[in-house]
């Protein structure tokens, strides 16, 4: 393909990628294809000679987009939302026009130098507190996801407590004592916190230990519920390393009591003392939300830990993958992540003087991912940031307030919340039993007719539905929409109408965060 031919590939694809936004909301939500159904279409292996793109293209329509769900849909309302945004898009066309793996800052330094100032840029904007800017000892980074973002945060804390609790040892002595420290350390988080935790945990080798939080707290992570974990921890000779709170937990959008949390860590190990604590907040979703000043006063305690982790790729118009994580101070990434063979030494690493992001990561390799940060936020402005995530807001009320309007059959649990809003299904014959099993009818009915897309989740063990419509698609007429499916569907559901002898393509969501598994009609 010469640079003609690509003009002309290219100008079609772009054809086509807009008239699937003008008519997504035409196509079913989810996909219903079976297990290796694309097998089944492809030939066993690639074409001996090259193929014209137009009959490349041609595939998309026929083999691939049946096996798509699409999330950009305005019916999409399941789990949170993965935006998509045309300034996003060509974003993504520069990287790979570019293409670098820019491990280093003399690989491309323009990759490096807008990486550092466009997150400074949404630091500023998420009203984080002056600690987490490069032009102080921290700084931001992109990763692929909140859960790699995690990892990192982890890795890095694990290497800090292991090397500030035996820097009184040498040799041997070390060994032995970072072996057996080890052997006792371990990452807490809350019943209500992402799984990516307890996958870090079992990458690094470390235990976890998860604190219950219940309906009284909003399912939220308090400081005295920390308390009595971190004592009980001790009596069993455990030694907590590392913390995962949340703000907008994935099953009901709970904010954990940051105030409280650092007044507890304050008591049990002070902040900047040797032992202390890494306290990471995973802010995946909601945290854009921090983008309105409404929200800024929930950053204030953030001063007192260690990282921040937000997805613009969820909430913020930015096309997968845009995980900005921060850290208070970077030199505890570089300590735990940094590695100078002699192939990558340079002149420019050795000076100090610049950032090398492969020592903030796992990977060596990165792409040049903020370019499509720098567009999107240049093509909304803050302004536009902030109409969207309000407006977004604002029809997660008017779902919940329709909801309101049919008390005889749904029940709100929480929300709604960083618009989602999580409620069940009023059963006919009260009980916990029959409300579980007609919330679980209904959730997998709708979902197998594919007009919208929700997920499940089991809450304070009650079986509900979340409903979040959050894409930048997303429309009142849409909710109200999904309001009257789930009407007609509960109340046929009720009155025994509706035949159950096809299986569910449905997932839930399980509040402890063990992953997403399928749910047997």
């Amino acid at each position: 393909m010469d640079s003609k031919q690509f003009k002309e590939a290219a100008t079609s694809a772009i054809d086509e990628i807009v008239s699937y936004y003008d008519t997504i909301h035409t196509r079913r939500v989810v996909s219903n294809v079976e297990p290796g159904y694309l097998k089944k279409l492809l030939p066993a292996g690639p074409p001996e000679d090259g193929e014209p793109w137009a009959k490349i293209q041609k595939d998309i329509e026929s083999k691939i987009m049946p096996g798509l769900t699409h999330w950009q849909s305005p019916n999409f309302m399941a789990f949170f939302p993965a935006s998509s945004s045309f300034p996003g898009m060509l974003g993504e066309l520069y990287s790979a026009a570019f293409t670098a793996p820019s491990f280093n800052w003399i690989c491309s330094p323009a990759i490096t130098e807008l990486e550092t100032i466009v997150l400074d840029w949404l630091a500023k904007l998420l009203n984080l507190p002056d600690c987490y800017l490069s032009t102080s000892h921290g700084g931001g980074v992109i990763q692929g996801s909140a859960s790699e973002a995690i990892v990192v945060a982890m890795v890095a804390a694990r290497d800090k407590y292991l090397r500030e609790t035996t820097s009184h040892l040498s040799g041997i002595e070390l060994e032995d004592a970072i072996a057996y420290k080890r052997s006792k350390m371990v990452a807490v988080g809350s019943d209500a916190s992402h799984s990516s935790t307890q996958k870090a945990a079992q990458i690094a080798g470390i235990r976890y230990r998860s604190i219950a939080v219940t309906k009284e707290t909003n399912f939220a992570l308090t400081g005295a519920a920390l308390a009595k974990a971190l004592d009980q921890f001790k009596a069993e000779g455990l030694e907590p390393f590392y913390l995962t709170t949340t703000l907008g937990t994935t099953s009901t959008c709970a904010v954990d009591d940051f105030e409280s949390i650092a007044s507890t860590l304050a008591k049990y190990a002070p902040p900047d003392v040797p032992g202390e604590i890494w306290v990471h907040v995973d802010a995946a979703y909601a945290g854009a939300a921090l983008v309105c000043p409404e929200y800024h006063h929930l950053t204030a305690p953030f001063k007192h830990f260690h990282s921040f982790d937000m997805n613009m790729h969820k909430w913020l118009l930015t096309n997968f993958d845009a995980s900005c994580l921060y850290v208070k101070k970077r030199k505890d990434l570089i300590d735990a992540l940094s590695i100078m063979p002699s192939y990558l030494r340079n002149e420019f690493s050795e000076s100090g003087l610049v950032t090398d992001y492969r020592d903030w990561q796992i990977p060596l390799g990165r792409r040049f991912r903020s370019l499509k940060i720098w567009f999107v936020l240049r093509t909304y402005g803050v302004k536009g940031l902030q109409a969207h995530i309000r407006k977004t807001i604002k029809l997660g009320e008017t779902f919940a307030g329709l909801l309101e309007t049919r008390k005889d059959l749904f029940e709100i649990v929480t929300g709604p919340s960083f618009a989602l809003t999580v409620f069940t299904i009023v059963p006919k014959v009260p009980g916990s039993e029959a409300q579980d099993k007609v919330t679980k009818d209904v959730y997998e009915t709708v979902n197998k007719r594919g007009e919208i897309y929700i997920t499940s989740s089991v809450v304070g063990g009650v079986y509900v539905i979340r409903v979040v419509s959050a894409n930048p698609l997303a429309e009142e007429k849409y909710i109200r929409k999904a309001f009257k499916i789930l009407v007609e569907t509960t109340e046929e559901l009720r009155d025994g109408k509706l035949p159950r002898d096809q299986p569910s393509n449905g997932v839930i969501v399980d509040v402890k965060g063990v992953g997403i598994e399928k749910v047997a009609a």
